[in-house]
């Protein structure tokens, strides 16, 4: 069984994320007076903090979302929930227009699919379940994980064992790729998956996991 990371491996996260920003800015101009490219930058810091303290377990997902817009907004404007959720909203439609696979993906999905594929993903599960229909990919999984069903997400082995469990594998025969290094490959490596790191962007860092620049090299690994 071969699973797969979403954002940044399947769907081009970036250029989503870069899309629906700098039109939230554009909405929301006399708040955010700053040059597009400074203030998608600003978003993306913003959102990674609070990813981050999501994924930690500090915060759930909703929570998250509605620090990540307090802060952008700062103690000028003091967001109450509901406010804050409706411009999140307003974020959302801007970035589910911009979905879009890499060119890269469907080919590799329909080489493999005879093999068995799934995905595990960290995330809202209605938003990572979406994605998957709306890009027209969700029919190919035999296993969808998604840490928001289960209450554990990646890095912790947890979430990539129950994974292995779904589709009757032992994690010796499963594969895991994905674009972050250590939330993706090494920590599937760590929960004895066969861990594989999607390098898209070409960064330099030291690891014992397969390394991979596109989609179209994983067919070769995977029969290696």
């Amino acid at each position: 069984m071969i699973f797969f990371d979403i954002d940044g491996t399947l769907l081009d996260h970036d250029h989503a994320v870069r899309a629906a920003a700098a039109a939230f800015r554009q909405q929301h101009a006399d708040v955010f007076p700053e040059p597009p490219e400074e203030f998608i930058a600003r978003w993306r810091t913003v959102g990674k903090k609070h990813d981050d303290r999501f994924v930690a377990g500090e915060i759930s997902f909703q929570q998250q979302r509605r620090a990540r817009l307090r802060e952008l907004f700062g103690p000028e404007r003091p967001l109450a929930d509901a406010e804050a959720d409706a411009l999140f909203d307003d974020y959302l439609a801007h970035y589910e227009a911009n979905w879009q696979l890499y060119p890269d993906v469907a080919a590799c999905l329909e080489s493999l699919r005879p093999v068995g594929i799934g995905v595990i993903s960290n995330g809202g599960s209605a938003q990572q379940r979406r994605k998957l229909e709306v890009l027209g990919i969700g029919s190919l999984f035999a296993v969808v994980v998604i840490s928001d069903d289960l209450g554990v997400a990646k890095p912790e082995p947890g979430i990539f064992t129950f994974a292995c469990r779904q589709a009757g594998r032992p994690p010796s025969e499963c594969f895991y790729v994905g674009d972050r290094l250590q939330t993706d490959a090494e920590a599937s490596a760590r929960a004895g998956l066969l861990g594989i790191w999607l390098n898209r962007k070409g960064e330099t860092a030291e690891t014992t996991v397969p390394v991979i620049s596109t989609l179209k090299d994983l067919g070769t690994l995977v029969s290696g």
